[in-house]
């Protein structure tokens, strides 16, 4: 009885462990840390307009969608076109990203209003934390 408990115990563990996770889809191009914002066009293989067709016709954007904004960044170390889609007939946005190395759909979630909200101020005060 122990040991299936300890088994059972560890099990539950794993699957709440952050390493059971499923991991996101790898990517392409990782700059090196230093890389400025504006080095960051350089190292795209892939265009603004390319990758935006690729997070339109994603499998789960409906057609419709609208891009509300479009960003070139580094996002979990890889380098990503960041694209907030407007979806027809709901609020929020899908944020969908792209790998700016192979136009690969690397990430697509959808944000409610709340917290897409939440995730401006968030880049608002860490944009202003690194202004001198």
């Amino acid at each position: 009885m122990a040991a299936q408990l300890s088994t059972v115990t560890l099990l539950a563990a794993l699957a709440a462990s952050p390493l059971v996770a499923a991991p996101k889809a790898d990517c392409s191009i990782r700059p090196p840390k230093s890389s400025a914002k504006a080095d960051l066009p350089g190292l795209a293989r892939v265009t603004q307009a390319d990758a935006q067709k690729a997070a339109v016709a994603s499998k789960d954007i409906p057609a419709g969608a609208s891009v509300a904004e479009a960003e070139l960044e580094v996002e979990h170390g890889c380098l990503v076109w960041s694209f907030d889609l407007k979806l027809p007939d709901k609020p929020g946005v899908q944020e969908v990203q792209i790998d700016a190395g192979n136009g690969n759909v690397l990430f697509s979630a959808y944000e409610s209003p709340k917290k897409e909200a939440a995730e401006k101020a968030k880049d608002g005060a860490a944009a202003r934390k690194r202004s001198p």
